[in-house]
């Protein structure tokens, strides 16, 4: 799977282009709008990530270029402008799907992974389901067993990306990557914190522990 990623901010840039990467995609990079155009034209790629704001061609514009050309390519569109006309404008443009900065790097992957099944005609799932621990991705919920799990939003991240993960171990820089927004600067023990807070959570009232650290590499979800 190749996917295009049009932004000038080298910094969000890089941390989408690497969270795609460990997702396994590859990934192509341009950071103005006429380039990111010409990539577009000449490489059929599964998805496209595309910012509003860009030198020598909007994002806006690169979008309609690409529908008149009948490119087909699903977009997500990136922007800082949050109103609902924004977001209107810029799905009657062309475009797919619209995240509003700042976001969080594991909802962007799952957002482009569930355009690439639409437009293959794969079905999104509703749920993950690791062991007996259940994540109703469209509800928001979690149980363990018959226990409902009450979880904060960023609890609910890093385990969605552990039980995608699972039985996989995860580094603590990936879970920086893939559960804060690229505007984070982290502190030395955040992800430890975190990862703390939520075994709390999943395993403190449980006999078998499902999140576990492997020292030196970082933590694992392991399922049966």
């Amino acid at each position: 799977m190749r996917v295009l990623v049009v932004e000038d901010d080298r910094k969000i840039g890089s941390f989408v282009v690497t969270a795609l990467q460990q997702a396994g995609f590859a990934v192509d990079h341009a950071e103005d709008g006429a380039s990111g155009l010409d990539l577009a034209l000449a490489t059929a790629y599964d998805a496209a990530v595309i910012d509003i704001m860009l030198p020598r061609l909007d994002g806006l514009s690169l979008i309609e270029t690409l529908r008149r050309e009948k490119v087909t390519t699903p977009v997500i569109i990136l922007s800082a402008r949050r109103t609902v006309d924004d977001r209107v404008k810029g799905l009657q443009t062309g475009g797919d799907d619209y995240l509003t900065k700042p976001f969080a790097l594991t909802e962007l992957l799952a957002r482009v992974g569930a355009l690439i099944r639409r437009s293959t005609g794969v079905s999104e799932p509703t749920r993950l389901v690791v062991g007996e621990l259940t994540l109703d991705l469209l509800a928001r919920e979690v149980s363990r067993g018959d226990h409902r799990l009450d979880l904060q939003p960023r609890e609910l991240s890093l385990l969605e990306y552990l039980m995608r993960n699972a039985n996989r171990p995860v580094s603590k820089t990936m879970i920086l990557e893939h559960v804060w927004d690229y505007s984070f600067e982290p502190q030395t023990n955040v992800v430890d914190v975190l990862v703390c807070r939520l075994r709390n959570k999943v395993d403190r009232d449980f006999p078998v522990k499902m999140i576990h650290t492997i020292r030196g590499v970082g933590y694992v979800l392991k399922g049966p």
